[in-house]
């Protein structure tokens, strides 16, 4: 029977702004062929402050969302193109929201892998 293997990594995963992000988590997910990368990002710096932070989206200050991964030189990142949808909460609005939105991402973690020992192919939007 095949394993889990995850990853935990130190870069944003996802959004273009998200080298403004304080935080971010980043975990890969290998199950045999299939490697899924699972992205949480927020607190985005306003420009130039340092204590001040933008929204990320329409009312949240964090986001998690979740991509199969394809290869970009020696790792596996985001594909962006092929988002993969799961149940699991993926929005918070506070700044303060941090632990809501640490405690989301290892949710959304365990419901991908649980889908993937199940035998689920994790269909992307893009198919």
């Amino acid at each position: 029977m095949e394993k889990i293997k995850i990853y935990y990594r130190g870069w944003p995963g996802h959004f273009i702004c998200g080298y403004r992000c304080v935080f971010h988590l980043n975990t890969l997910i290998e199950f045999g062929d299939i490697k899924v990368v699972v992205s949480t990002v927020g607190l985005m710096r306003k420009d130039g402050q340092v204590h001040e932070y933008d929204t990320i989206g329409h009312n949240r200050h964090f986001e998690t969302m979740a991509f199969h991964a394809k290869k970009d030189g020696k790792f596996w990142d985001a594909d962006v193109t092929r988002q993969i949808n799961f149940e699991s909460e993926w929005a918070w609005e506070s700044v303060e929201d941090e632990w809501k939105a640490n405690k989301g991402h290892l949710a959304v973690v365990e419901e991908l892998s649980n889908k993937l020992r199940s035998g689920q192919t994790l269909i992307s939007e893009e198919g």
